[in-house]
Parts: C-alpha cells; structure tokens; sequence
C-alpha cells in the first residue's frame, strides 16, 4: 500500500458516511471516525470544538438541516506530511451543494441549489481522525441568497472552478519528488512575502511576485473580496488594497502546511494579525488589530504557481473589531419580532 492510502481511504469513508447520514445520526458517525480528544477548528461563529458530540451540535446538524440532499463536491484531494508537525494530513477542496430549504446563521432560506466553499484539513492518527480544520466561506454563501454584507468587492466573485486541467483529485499518491518541487516553491513565496511584511514595506514591487507566480496567475478569494485573474489585475483588486490598508502586518505560522504531487496547502490559527487604517474591503479604519484565519490551497505548473483557492474568516476579523455581521444581517433582514 502506498504512503498515505490508509489515512486517504478513512476520510473518504468519513465523507461518504457523512454525505448519506441523517443530521440526527451525525454525532453517532462522528463518533465511529474520530478520538476521544477530537479537536475541531472552524470559522466564526463556530470557533473551536472538543469532541463528537460539540462538533455535531454546533456544525453539522444545523448545516444539514438546512441544505437539503447535501453533496460534497470536491475538486482538490491531497495527503502530506504536515511539515509542521510530522503528522499525517488529508485535504479536501470543493463546496457543499444543496437546496437551502432552511435558515442558517440568521439567512433565510431560497429554497434553491446553493453553493457553499469549503477547504477540509483532516489529520489521521492511528486510523482515527484527531483534528479538523473546517473552513466555509459564508460570505460567499450569503451573496448567493441575495445578500451582501460589505461593500461592494474589488474582485469577481462567483461559484469557482477547480484547477485548469481537472487533475486535482489525488486518490492515488503522487511522486514524492513533485511534492517537493511544489513544497519549496510555496515555502519560497511565504518567505518572501514575510521579508516583505518585515521590511515595513506597504506596497509589492510586481517582480516579487514573479518570482514564484505565472503571470496569468487566478486567485480565487472569499466571498466579500472575490477572484482575480493575472499579475496586474491581482495586485490591482486584492494585493495593494491588503498591503496599503492594513498595517504591523505579523506572519503568526501556520498548523498544517503540506503538498502532494503539484498542490500544496496550508492554514493558521490565525496566519496572520494585521491593524486596518481605512479602505479594505471599503471600511474605515478601526485601528484595532485582529487576528486572521487563513487557508490558501495552490497549483503549480512547471516552476511557477498558476492558481490558488483562498478562505478568509473574514467574519471573525471583523468580530474583533466590534462588526458581528451575521447578527446585523439577521436584525434588519430576519428580525425576530
């Protein structure tokens, strides 16, 4: 058996007994895959959770309750070691489809198919799941229903694609010297960035990026930033707005940073910490710093990063700062009366 068959077959018989579990049996599954000391993180509202049954009650019932027929839909499927720990991880990429037939997080319902992005870290452990990260892009869900809580976006966003050549589905393990190339160029990126973040430096000459990125690069960012597509147009919609608006940027490391063949992922708890001065995301400045909880997910092609898939818990960034926007959204388009 290959290296990493084991860990990949118990989550893909975790995802599939999930898929076509009942939402009151989901605390009695999570039980049969997880440990004892099961440890969850998810984005704001859900935070961390410790064991089967908190998982179940504050996450999963509720979601599947209110996507009918619910369906994972993957485009990315990667096993490393996490270079962080030396553990064992599994990724999963894609979005939960399925009718939203019932609120969640104060949105009313549509009734319609709906889409909602997600990026799943599962780390495997004596052929047990130990840890979980879980990060759902709500924003993006929320624009689907028709509703927008922050300004206007500087990017596209819509229901994204998976990578170019539909390759991103790795049930079988990939060559290990692929893994690397794509490892060391992702380190490569990181570090540069946090040369930069150091320096004090607001802005990013454009050959930074070229160092590690094609010029047709896509990145595919949260609902409430939206995607861009190439160099320039990236710079232009996120990058400069990110790097001018935001200030003491402080890199904070990562949990899990992996890669397989030529995909790599990782996220923090949080990456990052950063003090807004006024204009991101079309916001004043507050001020106040706040942490952020950051997944990327990467494609290389050749020697250069083609696309990358990112999550932004960007709800919990503004918590922090005193904007609960699930609660603002429910109060002027769900009140309870």
């Amino acid at each position: 058996m290959s290296k990493y068959q084991e860990a990949k077959k118990i989550v893909t018989n975790y995802f599939h007994a999930l898929e076509n579990s009942a939402s009151e049996n989901v605390e009695d599954l999570l039980k049969e895959f997880t440990s004892e000391d099961y440890h969850w993180r998810g984005v704001y509202p859900f935070r961390e959770q410790n064991g089967a049954k908190a998982v179940a009650e504050k996450f999963w019932t509720p979601l599947k309750n209110s996507l009918k027929h619910m369906q994972r839909r993957q485009d990315i499927f990667i096993a490393g070691i996490n270079e962080i720990d030396g553990k064992q991880w599994v990724m999963s990429m894609g979005h939960f489809m399925g009718l939203f037939d019932s609120e969640w997080l104060g949105v009313k319902p549509t009734g319609k198919m709906i889409n909602l992005r997600y990026a799943e870290f599962n780390c495997v452990e004596n052929g047990e799941i130990t840890q979980t990260g879980l990060f759902v892009d709500i924003i993006g869900f929320m624009l689907q229903a028709g509703i927008n809580p922050l300004p206007p976006s500087t990017g596209s966003y819509f229901v994204y694609p998976g990578p170019k050549n539909h390759d991103g589905l790795n049930f079988k393990d990939a060559k290990e010297e692929e893994s690397i190339k794509t490892l060391e160029l992702v380190n490569k990126m990181v570090d540069d960035l946090s040369e930069l973040n150091d320096s004090g430096s607001m802005g990013c000459p454009p050959e930074v990026l070229e160092k590690s990125w094609s010029k047709n690069m896509i990145w595919y960012g949260p609902g409430g930033i939206g995607a861009s597509y190439t160099i320039p147009r990236y710079q232009k919609q996120h990058q400069l707005p990110f790097r001018n608006n935001l200030k003491d940027k402080k890199f904070n490391g990562h949990v899990c940073r992996f890669a397989e063949g030529k995909f790599a992922c990782f996220f923090g708890w949080p990456n990052l910490s950063n003090t807004p001065i006024g204009g991101f995301l079309g916001l004043p400045g507050g001020e106040i710093s706040a942490d952020m909880q950051v997944v990327d997910v990467y494609c290389r092609e050749g020697d250069k990063l083609s696309e990358n898939w990112v999550l932004i818990d960007i709800p919990f960034w503004l918590k922090q700062q005193g904007l609960d926007i699930f609660k603002r959204t429910q109060q002027i388009l769900n009140p309870k009366l």
